[in-house]
């Protein structure tokens, strides 16, 4: 069955020039990308996408991180992969969340590390389950930024202008 999958190459990803190892890599799963752009995380998005951890004593971390803060590099690139068992290819590709963790072959494994502070620095995002996939891409894209229907939509007029919204 076709199902779709938010990946986000973090702040560590851009800063260590790996986007093109990553896609690479991911272009291993013969999977489609259906959205793909680069975003300034803004304080509001970073809880809204952590919000399952919000009352973990690292939240602050993990906020400051996807926002950038520590490596000079205040974007990231949100993509949409589309296809076949998306969602365990990727993540199967990206490894345990932990680097340290990670089989060495992986994505976090090859390119991640863990902080003198303990931040994981895991330079990769892929969704856990479909919930959390239709979730993500939400937050992160509008339906006219993806190139399939891959949730229901309405349309809706703001100040006189009609834009594609999430139903």
């Amino acid at each position: 069955m076709k199902e779709q999958v938010l990946i986000v190459v973090k702040p560590d990803g851009l800063a260590k020039s790996l986007t093109g190892n990553i896609l690479t890599r991911l272009s291993e799963t013969k999977l489609e990308i259906v959205a793909a752009r680069m975003v300034r995380v803004e304080r509001e998005l970073a809880e809204e996408h952590y919000q399952h951890l919000k009352d973990k004593p690292f939240f602050g971390e993990v906020i400051q991180y996807l926002m950038g803060e520590y490596h000079n590099r205040k974007k990231v690139m949100a993509m949409v992969y589309w296809g076949e068992d998306a969602i365990a290819k990727c993540r199967g590709l990206a490894g345990a969340t932990n680097p340290e963790e990670a089989d060495v072959t992986s994505i976090r494994g090859s390119y991640g590390r863990i902080t003198t502070k303990g931040v994981y620095e895991n330079v990769i995002h892929v969704s856990a389950n479909k919930e959390d996939a239709e979730r993500e891409i939400k937050l992160w894209f509008s339906p006219d930024e993806i190139i399939v229907d891959l949730y229901p939509v309405k349309e809706t007029t703001i100040n006189s202008y009609k834009k594609k919204v999430w139903a």
